[in-house]
């Protein structure tokens, strides 16, 4: 199998992540790819000095996620190909059995595994459910944040569950995302205009156009810090509304769509009310400033890519 990692600025984070890759992969036979787009802190001459087995890729801009890996995997020939995040540590054995759940279950086309956070507590943003008109009500009226652990009224998030048993999922996150190279140059790759978030989601509603149904396994565990290479809170909350807003405008029924924008719009309005309504109370002036500059920036993500 190839293991693809994309990184930009993360140059500890993505050495302790071939570290950890490379020592509790289990019994699988690998070619791993850093593709490094254009960082600044080192990171491809510390990887390929550090790693010298390892093929790094260094890129003289930018490109984003989706893009990226799409150049990485044009020169994949093994079976299976596996997306790694940089801001990832793996647990023991924990692709030897990805793989082995993917080959069990090829009606699932995509299989991801379980992430958890540095203290070994559940980092639940290793799989998503699509959104729908009723999702995303919930989201912009706080539904989703009170009722946590209610599937009906926190259903992307697929409240309460715990991610320890195998199940079919809408999305599996691209932290941690694995699939045949077939399968991948069916579908075409990532859509490259989401370039940074959504394009996983985007490729895993594809495959289900396709008849596939993603899954999650328990038995493949890794460490997921989560957005390390976006330092800005404001930075990265506007790509995920940019990239949520284009898979409305992809993936719903057309006139569905206006529904939509309104509910991402009313769902930053009331974030941005509430921060104000803190910052008077609590005196909460950075959480006041984030959701600013997001409602300031609506405009940009409303239109999506």
């Amino acid at each position: 199998m190839t293991v693809i990692v994309v990184s930009w600025n993360t140059r500890d984070l993505t050495k302790k992540a071939i570290e950890t890759l490379l020592e509790n992969a289990g019994n699988v036979s690998m070619h791993v790819i850093v593709w490094d787009n254009a960082s600044s802190d080192g990171s491809a001459e510390a990887i390929a000095q550090a790693f010298p087995d390892v093929e790094v890729i260094a890129h003289d801009e930018n490109l984003g996620f989706a893009e990226a890996n799409n150049r990485a995997v044009r020169s994949v020939e093994s079976e299976w190909v596996l997306l790694l995040n940089p801001d990832t540590e793996t647990h023991p054995r924990a692709i030897e059995n990805l793989l082995r759940f993917g080959k069990e279950h090829p009606e699932a086309g995509i299989v991801g595994g379980r992430t958890v956070f540095p203290d070994g507590s559940l980092n639940p943003a290793s799989c998503w459910m699509k959104q729908t008109p009723w999702s995303v009500f919930c989201n912009a009226f706080g539904l989703s944040r009170v009722f946590r652990n209610s599937e009906v009224l926190n259903s992307e998030a697929i409240g309460g569950w715990r991610r320890d048993s195998v199940r079919t999922v809408d999305i599996v996150v691209g932290c941690f995302f694995l699939l045949r190279t077939s399968l991948w140059n069916e579908l075409g790759g990532f859509t490259a205009k989401y370039f940074m978030y959504g394009e996983e989601a985007d490729m895993c509603l594809r495959a289900a156009k396709l008849g596939y149904r993603p899954m999650i396994t328990p038995d493949a565990q890794i460490m997921h810090l989560l957005g390390a290479s976006t330092k800005v809170r404001s930075d990265k909350q506007i790509k995920l509304m940019r990239a949520k807003m284009t898979l409305i405008k992809d993936h719903w029924h057309p006139a569905a769509v206006p529904f939509g924008q309104v509910m991402m719009w009313a769902w930053i309005a009331n974030r941005r009310l509430a921060s104000q309504l803190l910052f008077w109370i609590a005196g909460r002036k950075a959480e006041r400033d984030e959701w600013k500059r997001v409602w300031d920036n609506r405009h940009q993500w409303l239109a999506g890519y």
